[in-house]
């Protein structure tokens, strides 16, 4: 019986590095957009949710059957519809006596007693979570832990959404009862646990944001969403063969539409930072400085290669501009990496243009 439960929960750990990869990027995006930075307790939190709703949805399809061409039940029952109908089966297959207290023990080995036990102790993590860190009342617990159990259900009962040929698992009356009882048995548990653990509602009460240092993974998600964007755009306009695409696309986004905004481009918007200068307004001199060291010297430097590349220039000629370009990503790396541990360096391009990230306030 145990390993029939340790089989799900292994394979949700092993799985759960992969899941947790996915879920990070929206993860950070939610969290800066809504409360301005990233709180280690509240991340925490969520991983945790994460990896126990994993393991809730493993045990409920896991094992499966060894081919989608599966055969039907024995018996050709789908579903339960008897409330109350564990208790018949316990009574029958324990042979426990209401009269005669040394039969209970019995039930420490009985599949239906353990199966019951199972199903309410599932869903007690999921009240738990709803009370402290959703900060849900009991009535949302009782419809959202009746949701969840019916989804389960209902995942069973269609053969997982028609994956398989015939369902493996019995849609049970029983089981929405016992699930929902585990959710609410959790959102009791949780009034003892908020007293050990800090409160999520409180976490950023002493949290200036006017203060706090932008990451270098803030700034990694601004770039990647604002190349998300600007890349295309140079494709259609070099397909079009509009003159010098690159250097135009990086004067309009970089330097125009932030000079327009005060310090926003598209990405900076979406995890809430913005270029600062050494005045109220940033300047469009400052603008050109940073994103011409960036952008027009080191990376018009790797431009010209690709395109000297495309080009068929000679071999002596393209062997001395890849040693130039190697020397050159070297020392940039060398340099990135002594900004990345040690908070007082500042980026050269930064350094030179007198702009810095500021998180915005709202």
């Amino acid at each position: 019986m145990l390993e029939f439960y340790l089989f799900p929960i292994s394979y949700a750990f092993y799985t759960f590095p992969i899941t947790a990869a996915l879920f990070t990027l929206p993860f950070l995006i939610v969290q800066y957009r809504r409360y301005g930075y990233v709180n280690k307790i509240r991340g925490l939190f969520l991983y945790l949710f994460l990896l126990y709703l994993m393991n809730a949805l493993f045990l409920i399809i896991l094992p499966l059957p060894d081919t989608i061409h599966n055969a039907p039940p024995a018996t050709g029952v789908y579903t339960q519809w008897i409330p109350f109908h564990f208790v018949l089966d316990i009574a029958k297959e324990s042979g426990v006596s209401l009269e005669h207290p040394s039969t209970y023990s019995r039930l420490l080995s009985e599949q239906a007693f353990l199966q019951v036990v199972f199903n309410v102790i599932l869903m007690v993590p999921f009240g738990m979570f709803l009370r402290y860190y959703f900060r849900a009342r009991w009535f949302k617990c009782l419809i959202y832990s009746l949701g969840l159990s019916l989804f389960f259900e209902i995942t069973q009962v269609t053969a997982i959404y028609g994956i398989f040929d015939y369902p493996y698992r019995l849609f049970d009356v029983d089981d929405l009862m016992t699930n929902t009882a585990g959710g609410m048995l959790g959102y009791i548990l949780a009034e003892w646990l908020s007293s050990l653990l800090p409160r999520i509602d409180n976490l950023d009460e002493s949290v200036d944001l006017s203060k706090k240092r932008v990451s270098y993974t803030r700034r990694a998600l601004a770039f990647l969403f604002d190349w998300v964007i600007l890349l295309p755009v140079i494709v259609v306009l070099s397909i079009l063969r509009c003159p010098y695409p690159y250097l135009w696309s990086i004067a309009v986004y970089f330097i125009l539409i932030p000079y327009l905004t005060n310090g926003f481009t598209f990405g900076k918007w979406l995890v809430r930072i913005r270029l600062k200068g050494t005045g109220e307004r940033i300047r469009l001199s400052e603008l050109v400085i940073r994103y011409g060291l960036l952008y027009l010297v080191a990376g018009g430097v790797h431009v010209a290669y690709v395109l000297a590349g495309t080009n068929s220039y000679p071999g002596l000629f393209m062997m001395l501009f890849t040693l130039i370009l190697f020397v050159l990503d070297l020392a940039v790396a060398i340099h990135v990496f002594r900004c990345l541990f040690n908070r007082n360096r500042k980026l050269i391009y930064e350094a030179k243009s007198g702009t810095e990230h500021r998180i915005t306030l709202k």
